[in-house]
């Protein structure tokens, strides 16, 4: 039988619902924390068909709705999780009701700012962070004390900062003022708090770090706090598989 008849694998179904990515959807299975009509979902390969009822931690999901995607301004002081165990205030708290359950393709950390990108599909999602995109992100970064441009010119060769090995960043300065520099920085596949490790590391530390694109999509005159929804058209030109 085919899988269009028996419905969707209930992670591909709960990711296009937004819920979560499909790996963390089946540990969410293994935790025992997904019921499909009421009973314990105990294996990824469990199908939802059209009129099931799914719930995860107790909470009724709605049915995949269409694939929308968002460009957010993040402002600095909001952790990029649904719950932060500290209490911190987090960007979902933050974003307007309407948008709906949303999650964030990458993440910013506390004292970044900056575009992050939002969709309403776990899948989608999952799919835009893969380094074999190759999209880039680029940053405006500004760090204290004088950088040597040699030095951020072999950042391109990658750099192994306390055992880990970073791939190639692309640096360059763009201003000094006084003790202060402002340089634009590029990478493909940025780790947790990569370019300030990176820059720490070249005795360089980082006093504001503003992601200005991911991939296609730019920051551009958005006010921090302010969100706006990609069109349908502009999705399909900027990311070629979701072209019919």
């Amino acid at each position: 039988m085919s899988e269009t008849v028996k419905g969707d694998r209930i992670a591909k179904w709960l990711a296009h619902a937004g819920v979560a990515s499909r790996r963390d959807i089946e540990k969410m299975i293994a935790e025992g924390r997904i019921k499909l009509n009421n009973v314990k979902v105990t294996q990824p390969a469990t199908f939802v068909t059209p009129g099931d009822l799914v719930v995860v931690d107790g909470k009724l999901i709605d049915p995949p709705a269409r694939q929308r995607l968002f460009r957010y301004h993040k402002p600095e002081g909001l952790v990029t999780t649904h719950r932060d165990p500290e209490g911190r205030p987090t960007v979902f708290e933050s974003l307007p009701k309407e948008l709906g359950r949303v999650i964030s393709i990458g993440r910013l950390d506390l004292n970044s700012e900056g575009l992050l990108l939002l969709t309403n599909d776990g899948a989608l999602a999952r799919q835009l962070e893969l380094p074999a995109n190759g999209w880039l992100r680029r940053y405006r970064v500004r760090v204290h004390g004088n950088p040597d441009p040699a030095e951020l010119k072999r950042l391109a060769e990658g750099v192994t900062v306390e055992g880990v090995k970073y791939g190639s960043i692309e640096a360059m300065l763009d201003s000094v003022k006084g003790r202060n520099a402002w340089l634009t920085v590029a990478l493909r596949e940025g780790r947790n708090r990569e370019i300030r490790r990176v820059m720490a590391h070249l005795g360089l530390p980082v006093s504001r770090l503003i992601r200005v694109a991911y991939g296609p999509f730019q920051l551009g005159t958005m006010k921090p706090g302010e969100v706006e929804e990609v069109t349908a058209k502009v999705m399909r030109e900027q990311i070629p598989s979701l072209a019919p």
